[in-house]
């Protein structure tokens, strides 16, 4: 802090378990990556190698050194680990992520449809190689899953090793938790949070508004994701109530006689 202001949220420290914020890096540059980690590396704790990039991009595996210097876990997203599935290339895509250096990947079945049982032996065999965060939740607006399924199957993979889960949202955020235009589905999410506990949750908000919701209903510290390179900063903001939409939501109720109207 470049100064001491009362009434600020506490925000754990990295590595953190809760509070996390995930950035898609969607091809960041080395120089990006460098001038990101200096303005927002002590603000980010993963950065997602978005969609299938790392089967083409650039520098990938001095990007991931980076990150990890920085102490940000870099992963690959589900697509690529789905990109290699439908293929029948698991060992290959096992010997991937060790020779990209990866500490952490995601299992996820949203653009292809992998059976249940079949999706937790991958997380099983690979939460004995690597950190796993698995994603549910489809990427196509017509799978839709019920509140209990949704829950059932978050349940069972952080059971079959799974470290987080990740509530599916897109880089839109206009599927999965939310609705078409961009709001939440308030039942579902309230369903996942009973059912599942948020801190077990990573939320994909990639929406301002978004972000400033699970804010303001579970506090500074709920794990959020799909944050763009240039949004960690003023993500930091709403969670520290230094923004318009979060303002009050850590001040103590006397100050808040002086909300404007």
């Amino acid at each position: 802090m470049n100064i001491l202001l009362p009434y600020l949220p506490e925000r754990s420290q990295k590595p953190r378990s809760q509070g996390l914020t995930m950035m898609m890096d969607k091809g960041l540059s080395l120089r990006e990556t460098e001038n990101f980690i200096e303005s927002s590396g002590a603000f980010t704790d993963l950065a997602k190698l978005a969609f299938g990039t790392a089967v083409f991009a650039g520098n990938v595996p001095e990007k991931i050194a980076l990150y990890k210097q920085a102490n940000i876990k870099a992963y690959f997203g589900g697509t690529l680990f789905e990109a290699f599935i439908i293929r029948g290339m698991f060992d290959e895509f096992r010997r991937f992520v060790d020779q990209m250096g990866v500490e952490v990947v995601e299992v996820s079945d949203g653009s292809m449809k992998i059976e249940h049982a079949e999706k937790l032996e991958y997380i099983r065999q690979l939460a004995r190689q690597v950190t796993v965060v698995s994603e549910v939740g489809s990427k196509v607006s017509g799978v839709v899953l019920s509140n209990q399924e949704w829950v059932q199957s978050m349940q069972t993979e952080l059971q079959a090793g799974s470290w987080k889960v990740i509530a599916e949202a897109r880089e839109s955020g206009t599927i999965g938790i939310y609705h078409s235009d961009g709001s939440a589905d308030k039942e579902l999410i309230s369903a996942l949070m009973q059912g599942v506990g948020s801190e077990k949750i990573i939320w994909e908000a990639p929406v301002k508004s978004q972000q400033a919701m699970f804010i303001q209903q579970l506090g500074a510290e709920v794990n959020l994701g799909n944050v763009a390179p240039t949004e960690v900063i003023a993500l930091e903001s709403l969670r520290l109530g230094l923004r318009g939409d979060t303002f009050f939501n850590f001040l103590p109720k006397e100050l808040h006689a002086k909300k404007q109207l």
